[in-house]
């Protein structure tokens, strides 16, 4: 199978197998005489591993390791957790600070009046610790006495 073949099969698109190829993540793959690459169903599998491992939010270099994990039958499966169970608290930390960083938003959110006035908590949130900036410039209305 050709490499477009081979990108409809698992919905790696052609560039990005490519790319797996340049860095080393898959075996290169053979060639045509015409110096085609060809992908047999071996390759097709890892390709598809890599698209759900990427869709699951593994890094590339954890990819790298689950994928030469996989590729060694006699690998133990610990191995394997481990890897999956450090993703996992990475999730759920970053999922936590998204958490959080949601919740402030919502409250700004809803102490900010969206009105015609210029006072706004959300940018008063955003601007805390910072150095004030210039002065605004007051207009002052002269009275003629």
């Amino acid at each position: 199978m050709n490499i477009g073949q081979a990108a409809k099969a698992t919905g790696v698109s052609a560039k990005m197998i490519r790319y797996y190829d340049e860095i080393g993540l898959v075996r290169p793959a053979s060639r045509t005489d015409s110096n085609y690459r060809e992908y047999d169903a071996k390759e097709i599998n890892e390709l598809r591993f890599i698209k759900r491992g990427r869709g699951l939010g593994f890094s590339m270099e954890e990819i790298t390791q689950l994928l030469s994990l996989w590729r060694d039958r006699g690998r133990p499966s610990r191995e394997v957790k481990a890897i999956a169970d450090r993703h996992l608290a990475d999730l759920d930390a970053r999922i936590a600070e998204m958490q959080a960083m949601a919740a402030t938003l919502r409250h700004l959110s809803h102490c900010c009046a969206g009105d015609d006035r210029p006072d706004c908590p959300i940018l008063e949130d955003l601007t805390a610790g910072q150095e004030p900036g210039p002065a605004p410039v007051q207009r002052t209305t002269s009275r003629r006495q």
